[in-house]
């Protein structure tokens, strides 16, 4: 009799549809009329609310010409159509020491389900910009130094030689971001999920750049520079429900308005947008903050 009537309620569940909700209430049926514990099932990872992954990782990047203009006492003028390039640390130990993250380029995320299958992002990229020295550039505005200003030459000047500009920020061209992602499962085995991800975000830029303007001392600090905003895809390939390998594509636009070239408070700085794209690899872990039946 007692057998009958589970089969009774199992059969009911399945005719008219229950919700997941009404299955709890079948094996909990089950459980009393059994004996028998419900099998605890782990969600898959990277879908469930509550949720959470962290990652490090490597990145390339590269960067479109930007027009900077550069102000201050005595000059304000505009180099056109400025071309840079990122700077790849030579593989080696550095990139597996801890004490010595920072040299590379790098990237973090921490992430947490707010809903299934979408999770907030909290994003460090540290990229690294160089402008290529070995150019010459359209030069407009003025300049009142004599020196400087002899080494315009029919509306250009060669960077070359570094007496006239060295740029970069290489400790670096820091993006702190927040983004939103979604999750889709791809692949659902035993003991590996192939995950896909697609999202945007925004930030502050918190570069640490190293300016040399007209043989002044070099400008080496941090500062909020400007802002950020990207658009990202990833592919995410976890492990027994945990270990996760993650390559991701990025592509976006960067304006800083506030860019220091002086180490003093004299009101020297500089501005630049550009657009940039970045690839990034590295690994990860992913976990619940809950319990799931």
């Amino acid at each position: 009799m007692k057998k009958l009537f589970v089969i009774g309620v199992m059969m009911s569940s399945f005719v008219f549809g229950q919700k997941e909700k009404d299955t709890l209430s079948v094996e909990k049926n089950l459980e009393t009329f059994t004996g028998a514990t419900p099998k605890k099932q782990k969600p898959d990872p990277l879908s469930k609310k509550g949720q959470m992954f962290v990652f490090f990782g490597w990145n390339r990047a590269a960067f479109s010409n930007s027009d900077i203009n550069f102000s201050g006492n005595g000059y304000n003028f505009q180099l056109n159509n400025v071309s840079a390039h990122d700077r790849p640390t030579k593989f080696g130990i550095v990139y597996f020491d801890p004490t010595w993250f920072t040299v590379v380029q790098y990237n973090f995320r921490a992430g947490y389900f707010i809903k299934d299958n979408l999770a907030l992002v909290l994003g460090i990229d540290h990229m690294k910009y160089v402008m290529d020295q070995n150019q010459t550039v359209n030069f407009k505005g003025h300049i009142s130094d004599p020196t400087y200003a002899g080494m315009v030459q029919n509306g250009q000047v060669n960077l070359a030689d570094e007496k006239f500009l060295t740029f970069e920020h290489t400790d670096g061209l820091n993006y702190e971001n927040l983004g939103l992602e979604r999750y889709q499962s791809l692949i659902n085995k035993k003991n590996i999920d192939l995950v896909w991800s697609y999202g945007a975000g925004i930030g502050v830029m918190f570069p640490k750049s190293n300016v040399r303007l007209f043989g002044n001392e070099r400008s080496d600090r941090f500062h909020v520079a400007g802002m950020g905003t990207d658009v990202r895809t990833s592919l995410n390939l976890v492990f027994w429900n945990h270990w996760m390998a993650r390559l991701e594509g990025k592509f976006g636009y960067i304006n800083m308005w506030d860019i220091k070239t002086t180490l003093n408070n004299k009101p020297d700085k500089a501005r630049q947008d550009f657009v940039f794209g970045q690839v990034l690899a590295g690994i990860g872990y992913t976990f619940n903050t809950k319990k799931y039946n």
